[in-house]
């Protein structure tokens, strides 16, 4: 019983003491901002740097540049073929990237840009964004244009003389483009806004 007081009396003045370091009335010694300051104000030409969207279904955003299927067969070989294997035809990291067409549908999908991608410029923007795994935004533009031309003739969908630029990779008919049903939920419908928008 003896204890039972001593550690009640304890918990009771601990509980008056944390009364005591609390402040008094509404305003805080805290200073309004704090003392030190990060980071600069980014001017629109600072943020272009690092806008690299590209509209999949038309190719909006698509970059300045070309690369042929030659040029890109030789970018691969240097950069690609370690993870991907000969030919794009699957490696030590990565599966194939060639063929799949009419596999879409079945429940033994096989996951290539031929056959999971609507857009051509979807190539483009992956490998852009994400490759090479090491070292991903490394590539010049004018190299992701010769690799997506590359992967695009690996899966015959365009000649071995092909140059992919704007605006023939965007013309680029994926096999399963039509495959693919909208998302119409009501948050895909958003607007982009960056300044004075609609709350």
């Amino acid at each position: 019983m003896r204890s039972l007081k001593l550690v009640t009396a304890v918990a009771a003045a601990l509980a008056l003491a944390a009364c005591a370091t609390q402040p008094t009335g509404t305003t805080s010694s805290l200073p309004a901002h704090p003392g030190v300051k990060y980071g600069k104000a980014m001017s629109d030409l600072d943020a272009d740097a690092w806008n690299i969207d590209i509209r999949t279904s038309d190719g909006r955003g698509l970059p300045p540049g070309s690369g042929s299927v030659a040029d890109g067969k030789r970018i691969y070989d240097q950069r690609c073929v370690a993870c991907h294997g000969p030919d794009a035809k699957g490696g030590s990291v990565y599966g194939s990237m060639v063929g799949g067409f009419d596999t879409m549908k079945t429940d033994k999908r096989v996951l290539t840009p031929g056959s999971m991608y609507p857009y051509a410029p979807i190539l483009f923007d992956y490998i852009r964004r994400a490759m090479p795994m090491d070292s991903p935004q490394s590539l010049k533009d004018n190299e992701v244009y010769a690799l997506s031309a590359y992967i695009l003739n690996l899966n015959g969908l365009v000649p071995a003389n092909a140059v992919m630029d704007a605006r023939s990779l965007a013309a680029v008919q994926m096999p399963n483009r039509n495959a693919f049903v909208v998302d119409d939920r009501p948050d895909t419908k958003a607007v982009r806004c960056m300044r004075d928008c609609i709350k």
